[in-house]
């Protein structure tokens, strides 16, 4: 199966606390026929509060396709920058915020048929 990015829709949030990530989902269930791993591209903008700590079930891999930023995993930030790959274990509370000039761009996958699976879970509001 083979996709591009072109192709897909991009979502994001309907909350802004969560953040301001979009992305397209290339792999998942419900749109193609795959199993096993759901994947797509998360694009943070420059300047802005990125994706905020949440936690979910599943562990996540990142690759920085571009750009730059730092990763939060339960409370310790990494420089993340293009070339680089971060495993987030499953219920690990984590964050990526964009901390350069141009549009941070993170390839994700979870070992998960469907992205729908994936409950995002944040923190409440103080």
């Amino acid at each position: 199966m083979i996709v591009t990015e072109a192709e897909r829709v991009r979502e994001s949030f309907a909350d802004p606390s969560r953040g301001d990530a979009s992305w397209v989902t290339f792999f998942s269930a419900e749109a193609t026929p795959t199993s096993a791993m759901s994947a797509g591209l998360m694009e943070l903008a420059p300047g802005g509060p990125g994706l905020r700590p949440h936690r979910h079930a599943q562990p996540e891999v990142y690759f920085i396709a571009s750009g730059s930023g730092v990763v939060t995993i339960d409370g310790v930030e990494a420089e993340a920058r293009a070339g680089m790959a971060i495993f987030i274990p499953g219920n690990a509370e984590h964050a990526v915020r964009n901390t350069g000039k141009d549009a941070l761009r993170v390839f994700y996958v979870f070992p998960t048929d469907s992205f729908r699976e994936v409950v995002y879970r944040f923190p409440s509001p103080a």
